[in-house]
């Protein structure tokens, strides 16, 4: 199966090189890392939506309330994984993002996770409604 097969599902991915400290003793990436991939891909996927905005400048935006991931095989330096991520089970108020890691030199599905995204009112300190434009952006790019 192809890398494009693999990602066909996922509307935003990047390129992303593993570094050589990105290994930990047992001379594999850390597991750390992968958070910080899906991190990374949420970013670029809140980007996307225009929900850039929030959090240390106020207002609502998103919030991690968890996270997890299914790790499926060890990678090391040398490689480029390719890191995805979608929306699903958009409800009035948060939604589950799904991330999967491919590694280019493996040709192989590395990780797969996912994370629970809140609409946070960061003024008022508490969960609030989706904006309706980033709602609709979410449903746009779900569909």
């Amino acid at each position: 199966m192809t890398a494009d097969a693999r990602l066909a599902e996922f509307p935003v991915i990047r390129r992303w090189p593993v570094a050589w400290g990105d290994q930990d003793s047992f001379a594999h990436v850390n597991n750390v890392v992968y958070f910080r991939w899906f991190e990374s891909v949420r970013i670029a996927f809140f980007e996307e939506i225009g929900w850039t905005r929030g959090g240390h400048t106020g207002g609502v935006g998103p919030i991690l309330a968890s996270t997890s991931c299914n790790f499926k095989i060890p990678l090391t330096y040398p490689d480029v994984v390719i890191l995805a991520a979608r929306a699903e089970d958009i409800d009035d108020d948060r939604f589950t993002m799904r991330y999967r890691i491919v590694s280019e030199r493996l040709d192989r599905v590395a990780a797969e996770g996912e994370g629970r995204i809140v609409s946070f009112d960061y003024d008022a300190g508490k969960k609030a409604p989706l904006p309706p434009e980033i709602r609709a952006a979410l449903l746009a790019l779900s569909s």
